[in-house]
């Protein structure tokens, strides 16, 4: 619970700043910020009870919110598969009825095994199956995750997206401008429109409206998966998958 609070407490603090401006000065009367945050800790070690209650309270909000969230989109994976599918790349069966929805970083090690798994997969089912890719660069942790996504989207304009991604894994150890143009060249794609497309407000808007889906749906590692309700996490294997499908089926 201390690491929950200490992961709260920015937010937390923000928000109790104003409110304790309001309740001990006045937020117009807080004339130095030092007096002030002295009162906001001796309120803190006052009350350690009403805190924890207000943190619990806190994420009980938030684990609420990211459940509905969770419902309202299998629920949409469901009835209205195209709309989740939107202009995402996709590969394998063309009625989208049993969609996997895979959330994924160009530089994750994770997502390469992964890639490598799902490639087999699809190879077995892809009559069945409708493979839809969306875009979670962690670019925290991946200085060419977003540059690589750009280069992808890219590749997409041009009918490319799976053959240049395929070779993004496959190269993700020299990922960078070198390997961008290298694979882009090895296509066979306009180069011009390939460098424009992947510099464009629509890449970023792209890329970023996976990464929103992405962060409504509370995903914050990759790879992440997602196939008619069920979720899977992380480098999963081909037996997962295969049990995952078989239970699709079977409640289909």
């Amino acid at each position: 619970m201390l690491n929950s609070f200490k992961h709260r407490l920015p937010t937390l603090m923000v928000t109790m700043f104003c409110t304790l401006g309001i309740l001990v000065n006045g937020c117009s009367s807080v004339t130095g910020s030092s007096d002030f945050e002295q009162q906001v800790l001796q309120v803190i070690r006052n009350n350690p009870e009403a805190i924890l209650e207000s943190v619990q309270a806190y994420q009980q909000q938030q684990q609420n919110q990211l459940s509905q969230a969770r419902s309202s989109f299998l629920q949409q994976m469901k009835t209205q598969p195209r709309a989740i599918i939107g202009d995402s790349p996709t590969f394998g069966a063309a009625d989208a009825e049993i969609v996997l929805v895979e959330f994924s970083d160009f530089q994750c090690p994770f997502c390469r095994r992964a890639h490598g798994t799902i490639k087999e997969f699809m190879d077995r089912h892809q009559d069945q199956v409708t493979l839809v890719f969306k875009h979670l660069p962690l670019s925290q942790i991946h200085a060419q995750a977003l540059p690589a996504a750009k280069a992808a989207w890219a590749a997409q304009q041009q009918g490319k997206f799976w053959e240049y991604q395929n070779a993004l894994f496959e190269g993700q150890d020299d990922l960078g401008e070198a390997l961008y143009e290298a694979i882009a060249i090895s296509l066979g794609l306009d180069l011009e429109q390939f460098n424009r497309d992947r510099n464009s407000d629509g890449a970023i808007a792209a890329i970023e409206q996976d990464i929103q889906l992405a962060s409504v749906l509370g995903i914050s590692g990759t790879p992440f998966f997602v196939m008619n309700g069920e979720t899977l996490s992380g480098a999963v294997d081909l037996s997962t998958l295969e049990e995952t499908l078989a239970e699709v089926i079977a409640r289909e």
